[in-house]
């Protein structure tokens, strides 16, 4: 290949590790920002790694579920260390946010019924609402387009997510299959597909290995079946963790998001929070390697013969049906969760500035205006956040 990086790397393994660390300690924006930083610090500025190949990691990463930026880092480091640099690189990504989230969650569960600690949540879960509408609308402009059967999906997956107050993972899956059998059928299938099983899991009655596993096994499921960005598995999250599983109330679930949005590094780093609040650390870290190890593999596995086969048609329209669902879901999610963080004249404002202020200045980040909402959740809570 023409532009291919020579075998013998510019850089070491090492150097890479801590510029993974060094992303995931002050790399805030979201995904869409995470692999902007990638492609100006590691292709343009220091010429470690060949455009053609961090397309080829991106493209991986936007077919496969899973957080993206977390997928492309491994796939970067893949690409001169194979699965020793793919397994060091995801782990110096996606650590340093892991333990902000964890000290966050035990402050929380040690302040959690002081007032300031409810003010601050008070202006910061409307502010995420906002957020999370703003991505949402972002998405599907630049994912759905004018596609009546995207549109069609995504309608659908909104109405039900809102409806329900949950999502489902077959409804993903059938979004999949749907769009792949009508753009792209094969030849030899007609009509029938072939959908993983999913564990039925036993609640646990405390923090024990039961509920370890309970955990593990629900996050698992999260990491390996939950197409789009960051967000898209904040829908999936709430139905397991709130509406089935019961392990976080409505408020509760919203503060886990707010950490998310104010903490560097991977959007659904969140998992780590939830896990503390559920288990303490141990509950930490199953939620957290039962994210990001699907991921993991997806994305050393499938590396190898990416090139060969990555863009056939049929796994081309397969991703974009699922992500179609996957973005209805966020959509329906807006409503979900808005019920219980915009609760008064107070917070519909501040949900409402935080829309706007994401419109109107494009490049403004999610954690100013996370922190801009914190301080007004301090100032007007003891006004109208009181019961």
């Amino acid at each position: 290949m023409e532009d291919a990086v020579p075998q013998k790397p510019a850089y070491s393994l090492w150097q890479l590790v801590l510029y993974a660390l060094k992303l995931g300690s002050i790399g805030f924006g979201g995904p869409v920002a995470l692999v902007g930083y990638m492609y100006r610090d590691l292709v343009e500025r220091r010429k470690w790694i060949a455009e053609s190949d961090y397309k080829e990691g991106l493209t991986l990463a936007q077919l496969m579920p899973g957080p993206m930026a977390a997928q492309l880092a491994m796939y970067l480091g893949f690409v001169h260390y194979r699965v020793r640099g793919a397994t060091a690189v995801g782990i110096a990504f996606v650590l340093p946010s892991f333990f902000m989230v964890v000290a966050l969650g035990w402050l929380y569960v040690r302040f959690g019924g002081l007032t300031w600690m409810q003010a601050v949540f008070y202006g910061v879960g409307a502010a995420v609402i906002g957020i999370i509408a703003m991505s949402a609308w972002k998405l599907t402009t630049k994912n759905i387009g004018k596609d009546p059967l995207l549109w069609a999906i995504f309608l659908f997956c909104a109405a039900l997510t809102a409806i329900t107050g949950s999502e489902f993972i077959l409804v993903f899956l059938a979004g999949g299959v749907l769009v792949w059998l009508v753009r792209a059928p094969p030849k030899a299938l007609r009509g029938s597909s072939t959908i993983p099983a999913v564990a039925a899991f036993v609640p646990a009655a405390g923090f024990n290995w039961p509920l370890l596993w309970q955990i593990l096994g629900f996050f698992t499921k999260a990491g390996a079946f939950v197409f789009g960005s960051g967000l898209a598995i904040v829908p999936f999250l709430y139905g397991g963790v709130v509406t089935e599983h019961h392990w976080l109330n409505d408020k509760q679930f919203v503060d886990a998001v707010a950490v998310a949005m104010i903490t560097p590094g991977p959007v659904v780093i969140t998992v780590g929070f939830i896990g503390y609040l559920v288990a303490g650390f141990p509950g930490a870290l199953a939620a957290a390697v039962g994210t990001f190890v699907p991921c993991y593999l997806f994305t050393i596995i499938p590396a190898p013969y990416f090139k060969k086969h990555g863009k056939r048609p049929a796994i081309v329209a397969f991703v974009n049906g699922a992500t179609a669902a996957a973005i209805g879901t966020i959509a329906g999610s807006v409503i979900v969760l808005g019920r219980r963080s915009v609760i008064d004249l107070p917070t519909l404002l501040i949900a409402l500035a935080a829309v706007g202020l994401l419109w109107k200045f494009k490049k403004v980040n999610e954690p100013v205006i996370v922190t801009a909402a914190a301080l007004l959740g301090l100032l007007l809570f003891p006004l109208f956040g009181q019961p």
